[in-house]
């Protein structure tokens, strides 16, 4: 007796009762079903107070038939978070699946994993409506990764008038279910054989108007095409494309509306943007107006992101070895640079000739950001005005020339640019050199950086040493004085 008051008078047995059972809505929720459990075993007050809530038993995987139905009992008549699967996969009078059909009227979230072969399996438990389902994630599994099992259309009479979000992996469906109308958000993973037809698709766009999320894994339909055929996505926000089958085909029939953020990224050979998009970009108007290119080479893969105020599109390949700037540059050559006032390339990859022509004639282009492109020095000596040249200096409206290289870097070249820009009446606003390799100034270097300063352009150069741990900065504005311009020498570059 004495012992039972002392537990009543601990600290931790003055909390509320109602408070007590909150404190598992905190915890992750894959280490939350153990611990509530846990919790239950530690005295028989406890016991009762978190098993009379509801919500704490609503998120459970089925790994036996007791369990389940225990779970189904706590829960009572709150929704439920079901993960329907086992190892191996489930066979036609598994228990689980006894249980299941009693609860179809309480799911708001249901994942199933199973093989090809208990696919079938599971049709007739899942034949009746869910009205409270939110979520559905269906993957599938088959001893050959290259063909998919097939799932009928009459999971929940094919009605999923209540669902939100749908994802199918690694299985085939003939799309689309009925009344769609609330789906926002779409997932179709490594539907690889039999594989989803480009009607099939567009059915199921069609039954689902509010769309705002699409995201496509090694499942773009590539054959099929409907000749003529529109269907406007008016909610879409996102779509993701990942695989190898360009898009392109499936992007002839969607009505894209403005502000969407594409991202298509493809292991194919040869960055062009003709595998990527439509062959009339008509309804594909996020592409209109971009401000905004960058351009990035990873070893064998060129990425290519376009942004404006109209919408982002990103696009990444593999690249065709040595010609992979060239083949960016024909891509370019597709679409209206007009508007484009920002540039940015990173990799190692020296731009080709090909590459600096299309840059050279944006002439709206004010910022360019160069980082870590070999072989720059034709590229910076480009934007000048060509000696005994009457043709008008590249790039007219470029205000901002950043560089980082890692290579060793003649400054005094850079600085001949600006001037001779300077002297044709278009100076820079700012130059940014960056370096991780070697600086090399030269005799009359901080004559042409007066000359350059006299006409308002600033000059930051940074040499950063890893090597040594030293970072030499130097800093030229036009607002300095002259005492502090003449101050600098040459080892302040070193």
């Amino acid at each position: 007796m004495i012992r039972s008051w002392q537990n009543k008078l601990a600290p931790i047995n003055r909390i509320p009762t109602e408070v007590l059972t909150l404190i598992p809505d905190f915890w992750n929720e894959y280490s939350r079903e153990k611990a509530v459990v846990g919790l239950t075993h530690v005295c028989r007050a406890w016991r009762e107070a978190f098993t009379s809530r509801s919500s704490l038993w609503t998120y459970f995987r089925c790994v036996d038939a007791e369990k389940t139905r225990v779970y189904l009992e706590r829960s009572k008549s709150s929704l439920l978070d079901l993960r329907l699967e086992r190892e191996g996969g489930l066979f036609l009078h598994d228990p689980f699946l006894q249980l299941v059909p009693h609860a179809l009227g309480r799911l708001k979230y249901l994942h199933i994993g199973t093989t090809e072969d208990h696919l079938q399996n599971l049709v007739g438990y899942f034949s009746r409506p869910a009205p409270q389902l939110r979520e559905l994630r269906i993957f599938g599994s088959s001893p050959d990764p290259f063909v998919n099992p097939v799932l009928p259309t009459t999971l929940f009479d094919g009605d999923l008038s209540s669902l939100r979000a749908l994802c199918l992996h690694s299985l085939h469906t003939k799309l689309p279910w009925r009344n769609m109308v609330n789906l926002t958000s779409f997932t179709l993973g490594y539907v690889l054989y039999p594989r989803v037809s480009i009607r099939e698709l567009l059915d199921f766009f069609e039954s689902a108007p509010s769309l705002l999320y699409v995201d496509f894994a090694f499942a773009t339909p590539d054959s099929g095409p409907q000749n003529g055929r529109l269907v406007s996505l008016p909610h879409l926000r996102e779509l993701d494309i990942y695989g190898y089958q360009p898009p392109a085909l499936l992007l002839e029939h969607l009505l894209i509306p403005v502000g969407v953020k594409m991202s298509i990224d493809l292991d194919v050979d040869g960055p062009r943007l003709e595998d990527y998009l439509p062959r009339s970009l008509d309804n594909l108007r996020n592409l209109s107006n971009f401000t905004k290119i960058r351009l990035h080479f990873r070893g064998h893969i060129v990425s290519m992101q376009f942004a404006g105020p109209n919408g982002r599109v990103l696009t990444c390949a593999m690249s065709a070895g040595d010609d992979a700037t060239r083949s960016v540059a024909q891509s370019l050559a597709m679409l209206d640079t007009s508007k484009t006032n920002y540039i940015e390339i990173i990799g190692s990859t020296p731009p080709s000739e090909d590459l600096c022509q299309a840059l050279l004639s944006m002439k709206n282009l004010r910022t360019l950001t160069i980082s870590l492109c070999k072989d720059l020095h034709s590229f910076i000596l480009a934007l000048g005005p060509a000696p005994n040249s009457t043709n008008p200096i590249p790039c007219p409206n470029l205000e901002e020339l950043t560089v980082r290289t890692a290579e060793r870097f003649d400054i005094e070249t850079m600085i001949e640019v600006a001037a001779a820009r300077a002297s044709g009446g278009l100076p820079f606003k700012s130059v940014n050199i960056i370096n991780w390799g070697e600086l090399v100034p030269r005799e009359g270097t901080m004559e042409l950086l007066k000359h350059v300063l006299h006409v308002g352009t600033s000059f930051e150069i940074s040499n950063v040493d890893y090597g040594v741990g030293a970072d030499s900065h130097l800093d030229y504005s036009d607002e300095e004085d002259q005492e502090g311009e003449s101050s600098g020498d040459d080892s302040d570059m070193s």
